[in-house]
């Protein structure tokens, strides 16, 4: 026995002289560090996002008022166009013909009146000198009566001529317009549309020929939790919707590839009828696009910026989820942690939450190592306790 142990003893030490001669550093323990922050009140901007579609606000649906084949098309899809710029033509023809034809009535209506003006002016004068020759007792009444009576038909006569005239000025005009419709010119400024027709195709009006996208102004279009106009209604120096509109502050348009678009907009109308199944209300948020880098048709995200004052502001490490349950950290007197339940709100910015419930000011938190923290371990040490 007592040479074994003296073997047992002699390997111990060969092996400790190994490991001395091979410079092999022996595990050591080591404390985990952790960062700690004190909890207090600040102000913060929230974006508050809603779901939007951008429209042209002089988007304007082209179609012709005339039948008739297609000539011409002057223009191509996703030009831009100015307001009075020609897009199509239509067979002017028919409506040529039309003006001519409107024309000659006109003529023949003037040679009418004219006419009609000369049997009045010698009806007149028979009816005069009929009544002369009466008053002389040379003529019988029944002569006068006649000339009388072929005057008052040649009155009429001239007043129906000057009816067919304004009849045929009418016609003429009309005719006209119907030759101007032939040509269709853009009524805003904007960008074209698609063009769902072709040179040759045979139109009429109610056909859909494309549409021009006023694109100077665009509007958002978005529904709006009556919550948040109440917010604004309330104020004191509410009188109106448009006033309360006018509180709002300028708003952001973030596309679905996440870019924000440069220049700010406004809400800048509301329906002020509440939708009865979601609690929203249709507004409009108004962003110039002298660029042109906006479209109708586009969908993004109207982003409102909320000003909240007072409120205490952790960050996202510093929070853990467990199952249906929001913790944090919170640091003891005596320098170790106990897990503390909150309710938090998303901040929006992707590193903060607002915390709503179970902390207090002046509390101190884990931020950085939470997630390696067990329950009463110490976090704080002589080196690290500091006012952080």
């Amino acid at each position: 026995m007592i040479k074994k142990n003296a073997f047992m003893w002699a390997v111990g030490i060969a092996a400790v002289s190994v490991l001395t001669g091979c410079h092999i550093d022996m595990p050591q323990e080591t404390v985990s560090s952790f960062e700690t922050m004190r909890v207090d009140t600040t102000d913060i901007v929230l974006p508050i996002k809603f779901s939007a579609k951008m429209q042209g606000q002089d988007d304007v649906n082209i179609t012709p008022q005339v039948s008739g084949q297609l000539m011409k098309i002057y223009v191509t899809e996703g030009q831009i166009v100015k307001k009075g710029q020609l897009l199509f033509s239509i067979d002017s023809r028919n409506a040529q013909h039309d003006v001519e034809s409107a024309r000659a009535n006109l003529q023949a209506a003037q040679s009418n009146l004219q006419a009609a003006i000369a049997q009045e002016n010698s009806a007149q004068l028979e009816y005069e000198s009929n009544k002369n020759l009466y008053e002389k007792h040379i003529v019988s009444k029944y002569m006068l009566d006649n000339s009388f009576n072929s005057y008052k038909q040649a009155q009429a006569a001239v007043s129906q001529a000057r009816a067919s005239i304004s009849q045929a000025n009418a016609a003429l005009n009309r005719a006209k317009v119907n030759l101007g419709f032939c040509t269709i010119a853009s009524p805003v400024a904007g960008v074209i549309g698609e063009i769902p027709v072709s040179t040759g195709d045979q139109v009429s009006p109610g056909t859909q020929l494309t549409m021009v996208s006023g694109n100077q102004q665009m509007d958002a279009l978005f529904s709006l939790p009556e919550s948040i106009l109440e917010l604004n209604v309330s104020s004191e120096s509410y009188r109106s919707i448009d006033e309360a509109l006018k509180l709002f502050p300028d708003v952001q348009f973030v596309m679905k590839n996440g870019t924000e678009y440069p220049l700010k907009g406004r809400v800048s109308s509301a329906t002020g009828v509440v939708n009865a199944t979601t609690g929203t209300i249709a507004c409009k948020a108004t962003f110039p696009n002298p660029e042109g880098k906006l479209f109708s048709g586009i969908q993004g995200t109207v982003v409102i910026p909320s000003h909240e004052k007072g409120v205490m502001v952790i960050p996202q490490t510093a929070v853990l989820r467990l199952q249906d349950k929001t913790l944090v950290y919170k640091v003891k007197p005596d320098s170790t942690a106990t897990a503390v339940i909150v309710a938090t709100t998303d901040t929006g910015n992707g590193k903060d939450f607002i915390v709503t419930s179970g902390l207090n000011v002046g509390d101190r938190i884990v931020t950085v190592g939470a997630n390696n923290i067990t329950e009463g371990q110490r976090v704080l040490f002589p080196a690290a306790q500091t006012n952080k």
